[in-house]
């Protein structure tokens, strides 16, 4: 009779343990790290661009020094932040890497306003091309951000709902932190890196 009673409790234990979502957590955690992974990908695709941009406009716009040493600073600051998982876990470590990209893409914004004052370089093969790929990567970065905002969405819901945010408790799974804007509007306009045609 024991021996009955013991086979019991076991399979009473295994479906209160596959209920609690532990296993959803484990599936939703890797989610979160492979779309982060993605979101760091292409924001490493943009700055490594970058280096080559600004030797192409320097060819043409030399005496425009600060433009190009504010892109080059903006682009050190972004790539000095380690982007790893954890950052994940840490809303203020989040919040650094944003800021970071941030800068870098209005000092990127910057450039390409100085940029239309220099028909030849615009005319550039060089140039155009390099317009083409950080038009593509951006868009790389918007789909990519987005599906981090998903992934991180469908996480902290599991975290919050009952009766998963037992187990969150239990095995200290916090809400993670996902991208935010201060002004929605600029995230959700494409950037202009129309060159010339």
């Amino acid at each position: 009779m024991k021996t009955w009673l013991k086979w019991i409790a076991i399979a009473a234990l295994a479906s209160t343990l596959s209920a609690c979502g532990y296993n959803q957590f484990q599936a939703k955690d890797e989610q979160t790290k492979a779309a982060w992974g993605e979101v760091v990908n292409q924001y490493q695709r943009r700055a490594d661009l970058i280096p080559n941009l600004v030797e192409t406009v320097k060819r043409y716009a030399q005496h425009e020094r600060e433009t190009l040493e504010s892109v080059t600073r903006a682009r050190s600051a972004a790539t000095g932040i380690q982007a790893t998982p954890e950052v994940l876990n840490d809303p203020q470590a989040m919040q650094k890497f944003q800021e970071a990209q941030g800068q870098l893409s209005s000092a990127l914004s910057r450039l390409m306003v100085v940029v239309e004052k220099y028909p030849e370089l615009k005319a550039d093969a060089s140039f155009r091309d390099l317009q083409s790929q950080l038009e593509g990567t951006e868009n790389r970065i918007t789909v990519a951000r987005q599906r981090y905002i998903v992934a991180v969405q469908e996480y902290n819901i599991l975290a919050r709902s009952f009766p998963t945010n037992l187990t969150a408790m239990m095995f200290g799974y916090q809400v993670k932190p996902s991208f935010t804007v201060e002004n929605e509007k600029a995230i959700s306009t494409a950037p202009k890196v129309d060159f010339g045609k």
